[in-house]
């Protein structure tokens, strides 16, 4: 008989196993996720009704052509749910031969050494009638995950691409637990990607359930702002205003990408899963300035976030490559792969609106539809919206304000700060405030949590002059409490603009000394203050003493400071903390 002693040694070291496999399945997939480092997606070729449909067909020369520029995988999106490749009939066999050609490609893949990912694109059924259809989606994914079965790690399958309309963030929840079950029978160890709900960006991640599963990637969606990205884009309604639309990394643009971004960190570092990000691009009717600033800034970004990424896309009307021509758009290509992080172009800021609740809804108001329930107190200087009955449409569920002039050609500054009793989205705009409601703004998504967070976003107002625009938020789809402070709407001064800049001078303003270490003193009648370190966060608001600023708690390094006058107007200052 084994001793006590022996046995419990013995039940020590297979707990000891036990964490040791646990931890390499997770450094594992995070390993795996930096091996897919740059992608590209191979769009309007499979996801097609056929491949020739629109035009891009699979040529045999892209992936040596691809990993040749310095990419180190692909993602192939498949549509097979089209007459020819899928039985719509139990037991929904998908064609051999279409399973064949698809296995030729990742082959193709192989040949060239690049990782690839297949999904399932475009999947309408699902969308429209996720119970009706769910035997059939099930059965797919069995039949590709036995056929794919006996490649190695460097095929990575993706669930479904863009959830949404009717597969919600609850039942798309339990739709990929089932998808991964089944998928688990036949691959027990492939890295499966995980997307978000609501078209896959980042507005539905709190709603998103993770399985205990040590091989998942999240992938989310990015193409904000949607005005620049989809500019004319013909299969978007009313995209032609957008037009001219225009990406200057400024060091505005560059903070609204990475305020947007604060919960999918926090949320990746919780649940210890990676993130991919699956499709980003900008439509070519957007100038290539503007593409090749906003693209460049985004490749830096996410790699420094430790994201792995995939283009949208290779060769359509995203793309960086022509296959009439044979020859690439160099400097989306740079953008992509050789230019380094850029460095943002500073501007200034012009008060037009800061909310003050001290005194009670300073000309919010607070919209329910039915089956909608919800109230609001104002207290704090906050408003305190309580959801106590959501709805399938946010916008049933409207904090909004009114009375916002805007004129046409100018670019404005959207903030606010925001927290929730749990984790919930919620979508921002600024819009028309009669039919048809549209947004001047664009939807920017926010995702709240308990710890309070700070949002913002930029927007050229393309549209006629609007005196009587209203600042929206909605927030109809999940119960709970939402906290909003500190709502504003700023004009961006731009330094063409004499008309603006006539308001004040920034060396009218000065700060010494810089480099400093203790306090920096101000001069010129500044009022308020912010600072931010380089990456964007706010580190310091307030604490203007007289004319100095206590800057002996700040970590050493480089700084931007804001600097505000009574009339509101804004100067920044670059300084170094010694």
């Amino acid at each position: 008989m084994i001793s006590l002693l022996v046995r419990f040694r013995l039940s020590i070291l297979a707990t000891i196993l036990c964490l040791i496999s646990l931890g390499s399945f997770s450094q594992s997939i995070f390993e795996l996720n930096q091996n897919l480092g740059r992608g590209v997606n191979m769009g309007n070729m499979f996801e097609a009704p056929s491949e020739n449909a629109w035009g891009n067909p699979f040529r045999d020369d892209y992936f040596q052509r691809i990993a040749e520029l310095g990419f180190s995988h692909v993602r192939l999106p498949i549509t097979w749910e089209t007459d020819g490749r899928v039985s719509y009939q139990s037991p929904y066999t998908i064609n051999p031969s279409f399973l064949n050609r698809i296995k030729y490609v990742i082959d193709k893949a192989y040949e060239a050494d690049l990782m690839i990912i297949i999904n399932m694109h475009h999947h309408e059924d699902v969308f429209e009638d996720p119970e009706g259809v769910k035997d059939r989606f099930l059965s797919q994914w069995s039949q590709i995950g036995d056929f794919f079965k006996d490649y190695n790690e460097r095929l990575l399958f993706e669930v479904l691409n863009e959830p949404h309309g009717n597969l919600s963030p609850e039942k798309w929840n339990s739709y990929f637990a089932e998808a991964l079950e089944v998928i688990r029978e036949t691959n027990p160890d492939r890295a499966v990607l995980i997307g978000v709900a609501q078209y896959g960006g980042l507005g539905a991640l709190p709603q998103l359930k993770i399985p205990n599963d040590p091989n998942l990637i999240l992938t989310i969606h990015y193409y904000e702002p949607f005005q620049f990205t989809h500019q004319g884009a013909e299969w978007v309604s009313n995209s032609d205003p957008w037009l001219g639309t225009v990406w200057e990394n400024t060091d505005l643009e560059q903070r609204a990408v990475e305020s947007q971004f604060q919960y999918a960190l926090e949320f990746s570092q919780q649940h210890q899963i990676p993130v991919n990000i699956g499709e980003f691009g900008a439509y070519s009717k957007a100038d290539m300035e503007s593409r090749v600033l906003w693209t460049n800034f985004l490749a830096r970004w996410f790699e420094k976030q430790g994201f792995s990424w995939a283009y949208w896309e290779f060769s359509s009307g995203f793309g960086f490559f022509d296959p009439n021509t044979n020859t690439y758009l160099q400097s989306l290509v740079d953008a992509l792969l050789l230019n380094e992080f850029p460095e943002p172009v500073i501007t200034s800021t012009v008060d037009i609106y800061t909310s003050d609740f001290t005194l009670g809804n300073d000309g919010w108001s607070l919209s329910v539809t039915s089956p909608a329930v919800a109230g609001i107190v104002y207290e704090n200087n906050e408003a305190k919206i309580s959801i106590d009955s959501p709805s399938d449409q946010g916008w049933h569920i409207q904090f909004q304000k009114g009375n916002i002039s805007l004129k046409k050609g100018r670019r404005y500054l959207v903030s606010f700060d925001g927290k929730a009793d749990q984790n919930l989205g919620l979508t921002s705009y600024v819009g028309m405030s009669v039919s048809p409601w549209a947004s001047y703004s664009g939807y920017a998504a926010a995702s709240l949590s308990k710890n309070e967070r700070h949002f913002e976003f930029t927007f050229l107002m393309n549209e006629a002059d609007d005196s009587q625009a209203r600042f929206v938020f909605d927030m109809g789809n999940v119960a709970g409490t939402v906290y909003l402070y500190n709502l504003k709407i700023e004009e961006i001064v731009e330094e063409r603009s004499e008309e603006v800049l006539s308001s004040f001078k920034s060396e009218d303003i000065s700060i010494y000394p810089n480099p400093g270490n203790e306090f920096l003193r101000v001069k010129g009648g500044v009022v308020d203050v912010e600072i931010f370190d380089y990456s964007g966060k706010l580190v310091k608001k307030g604490g203007l003493s007289g004319q100095l600023i206590n800057i002996e708690n700040l970590p050493a390094g480089l700084y931007l400071i804001s600097l505000q006058k009574a009339d509101g107007a804004k100067s920044f200052k670059r300084f170094v903390k010694h």
